[in-house]
């Protein structure tokens, strides 16, 4: 009740609050406070409880192009909905809910199909501005426009999201697992769900173990798979990663005299039945592809290479191998659909979302958390804004 008495004072008005802006390509985060509009027509602005840093965070404060910068990062978030704007009635104030970059408009041919989560109306764009009219909901305290981050920019105490951004939810799941749904651990759970299927009994290889490669382990257990092979750079991940259902592991950098395919495919008899990269990496995703099985075997795209990279296939493999090759953005989950089956599966102890959370700490220490993410000493680190 108390919080809806702040938000109808709020309500209309602009609020002022702390947010991290990057002002520079791989300089510090600034903590200052910013100017944070009302919301327009079809948007909300939420009041963020707690933000996850995502290493796509780190991939795009890399990025030195010009217009990017000043911006607020984050998009790995939970809040309460403080105020929302004309045409709203999916949410109102007081509602617990996930911003998240994938859209969902549930109007579109393809946000009604089961083929696919892509939405038609609203496709995916690395823009800096709100979704519909092109503009920006913050300014400095100098007037300045402070740009948007895959309509989300959760690295503020307030920020105004679109209703196709945004998920509902009804369960008491708490907000520092709930963030994580919003990115990666959803990403990688829906990649076995929904991109692959993964049957209980098969064999998943998963190429790069970061939380999106956990996630992938962790949806690949909960349907039961025999056997998850983990390849990665560094063999402490090994040991981590038992706990999401790892069951072997493949230090890429040791392999002697022999590719990570050719050992997948002596270790499994012939290739596993999914693969998935999740590193980003064109090699990654050769290797993936030529570790699947032939006749079935799927490779399953996740991470996110730098632009104009090339993936160059044999045709004639292609042609004889019955294999398959996919990109699978946010790995094929509806978020207003399946996030919040993910709090369910949480809060009926199936789903283990505490594994992911290594560090907790608040806004003014996020520089610390970017270090310790570049340094991969953290998996996920929550920063809460109270």
């Amino acid at each position: 009740m108390a919080e809806k008495q702040e938000c109808s004072k709020t309500a209309g008005k602009p609020i002022r609050c702390r947010a991290a802006v990057a002002r520079k390509s791989m300089e510090p985060l600034v903590i200052e406070e910013v100017i944070v509009a009302p919301p327009k027509a079809y948007e909300v602005r939420i009041k963020v409880i707690c933000t996850s840093l995502c290493y796509s965070d780190i991939t795009f404060w890399k990025r030195n192009e010009p217009g990017f910068y000043p911006i607020i990062l984050g998009h790995e978030s939970v809040g309460v909905v403080e105020s929302v704007g004309d045409g709203v009635d999916e949410f109102k104030e007081g509602d617990i809910v996930i911003p998240q970059w994938m859209a969902e408009c549930k109007e579109c041919d393809t946000c009604t199909s089961n083929k696919t989560n892509i939405c038609s109306k609203f496709p995916f764009s690395i823009s800096t501005f709100s979704r519909r009219d092109g503009t920006s909901r913050f300014t400095d305290l100098n007037g300045q426009t402070l740009n948007h981050f895959l309509y989300v920019s959760s690295f503020s105490e307030y920020t105004v999201v679109d209703i196709v951004h945004l998920t509902k939810l009804d369960v008491s799941i708490p907000p520092n697992k709930a963030c994580l749904l919003s990115c990666g651990v959803s990403t990688g759970i829906g990649a076995a769900w929904r991109a692959a299927d993964v049957e209980s009994g098969s064999t998943v290889a998963i190429f790069g173990l970061g939380v999106i490669g956990f996630a992938v382990a962790e949806g690949s257990r909960l349907r039961g798979a025999e056997r998850i092979i983990g390849v990665d750079l560094n063999p402490e991940k090994f040991e981590i990663g038992k706990k999401f259902g790892i069951t072997d592991f493949i230090d890429a950098r040791n392999c002697k005299d022999k590719s990570v395919s050719q050992i997948i495919n002596e270790m499994t008899d012939g290739g596993a039945d999914y693969c998935f990269e999740c590193a980003g990496s064109t090699d990654a995703m050769q290797e993936a592809f030529n570790s699947c099985r032939r006749g079935w075997g799927k490779t399953i795209v996740l991470g996110v290479e730098k632009p104009n990279q090339k993936l160059s296939l044999d045709s004639l493999v292609v042609l004889h191998s019955g294999k398959t090759l996919m990109g699978s953005l946010f790995g094929g989950s509806k978020p207003k659909t399946d996030i919040p089956l993910l709090a369910q599966s949480y809060m009926n102890k199936e789903l283990q979302l505490d594994c992911f959370i290594t560090h907790e700490m608040k806004l003014e220490d996020i520089n610390k958390a970017f270090e310790l993410l570049i340094q991969g000493k953290c998996h996920r680190c929550v920063m809460w804004m109270d």
